[in-house]
């Protein structure tokens, strides 16, 4: 079965890597490393049905997450940072992780939920096709930091329905302290539109579980370090009528101890009146 030329086009942009904004053009598909320090094979460093994710991902059979190492962020609060901040786990084929997909939807999960997947987007995107070949119905969900380039989620088009990005900042300069990435607001932004035009609003089934559309996460940070109003308003105008999750699990992780400023919490009056905020643009909230 021939691969189709979006599939193509992702796998050649490896060799001159500029499937994140980064633009490292370091060619991994001959083992060089990027900002995300991933060669040409994607990394799964775990898989299986998670119960943990927003309730229209979950249902009873749980959302079937394959958690991909590596990150092309550089968070330096991050939860995760012992799959986000390694080159661990285990290389794997586009066939071995179609084969996962499958397997996660024949034990009952109900959707494919691709963590950190930016990086390794060309891997996903095969692997996607390849299962959908071998009858996967499952919607596939893209959950990733929000630093996507629009240029590589143009070739993503029509494999992915479910797209669940995060907005992590409004500040340029926040983005650049906290994760390195001083263009993340303009990015995001401009990822955001172009996610929300390939699925627009979330849709949901008469489960109340999503089947296709855009559901951005945004954490809420200490002493609004994220600029969490603006942020709303950004996802508000550019993908107006969305789901969004205002999130206030934020704890100090990873070195945040470096930060004096990252080692508050955000109150819960914050994050609720966040999220009435975030309702009064015409958000819908999707953080129960």
């Amino acid at each position: 079965m021939e691969q189709p030329d979006n599939i193509r086009r992702l796998r050649e942009i490896v060799s001159n890597c500029t499937l994140c904004p980064r633009n490292c053009r370091v060619d991994r598909a001959a083992g060089e490393l990027g900002a995300c320090r991933i060669a040409g094979r994607a990394a799964v460093a775990s898989f299986g049905p998670h119960f943990g994710e927003e309730s229209t991902l979950v249902g009873s059979g749980g959302s079937g997450t394959v958690f991909f190492s590596g990150c092309n962020l550089g968070c330096v609060f991050c939860q995760n940072c012992d799959i986000s901040q390694s080159s661990g786990g285990r290389r794997m084929s586009a066939g071995e992780i179609a084969d996962i997909m499958l397997e996660l939807a024949s034990s009952g999960c109900v959707n494919i939920n691709l963590v950190s997947p930016t990086h390794v987007a060309h891997a996903a995107a095969e692997a996607i096709w390849l299962a959908r070949g071998r009858g996967l119905a499952a919607p596939v969900v893209y959950n990733s930091g929000g630093y996507d380039a629009v240029s590589t989620l143009r070739l993503l088009e029509g494999l992915v329905e479910v797209y669940m990005p995060d907005f992590k900042w409004a500040d340029a300069l926040a983005g650049a302290k906290y994760s390195q990435a001083a263009d993340y607001p303009a990015v995001a932004a401009a990822a955001l539109g172009e996610m929300y035009r390939q699925v627009g609003v979330l849709r949901t089934d008469s489960a109340g579980l999503a089947t296709r559309g855009l559901l951005a996460r945004h954490l809420v940070m200490p002493h609004d370090l994220a600029g969490s109003h603006e942020v709303i308003d950004i996802v508000a105008d550019v993908a107006p009528g969305c789901a969004i999750n205002v999130m206030g699990q934020y704890h100090p992780a990873h070195r945040a101890g470096q930060f004096p400023e990252l080692l508050a919490n955000p109150s819960p009056a914050d994050v609720a009146e966040l999220r009435r905020y975030a309702s009064s643009c015409g958000l819908v909230r999707a953080d129960r």
